[in-house]
């Protein structure tokens, strides 16, 4: 499994429009190019960090082609349009995974 960490800083009153965009934008991603979801966390100083996960480096590096553009070009833009900066902080491959769902069999 291959995992990509961004960090997002938002503009002041725009966190609402930030994570639409962010949710509508990943829930694309999962349905036409093939990732396994993504999770957006927020920090004590208000920024966000958004854990990505996908099957394969080379899945992540060759999305993006089969997205209905009209739709995530909103999404994209509605994202950018309420941050500060955006950026990709690490690109990891999975070592061990000793999350819920291994642990348990959920």
């Amino acid at each position: 499994m291959f995992s990509v960490l961004y960090t997002f800083k938002v503009k002041e009153g725009c966190d609402d429009d930030f994570i639409e965009g962010w949710a509508g934008l990943t829930k694309l991603i999962y349905q036409y190019e093939g990732s396994y979801g993504s999770k957006v966390l927020k920090d004590q100083n208000g920024n966000y960090v958004a854990h990505a996960q996908w099957p394969s480096k080379e899945v992540w590096q060759n999305a993006g082609a089969n997205l209905p553009k009209e739709e995530s070009d909103k999404f994209r833009t509605q994202m950018k349009e309420a941050c500060h900066e955006m950026e990709t902080l690490f690109e990891m491959e999975m070592v061990v995974d000793l999350t819920r769902d291994i642990l348990f069999g959920e």
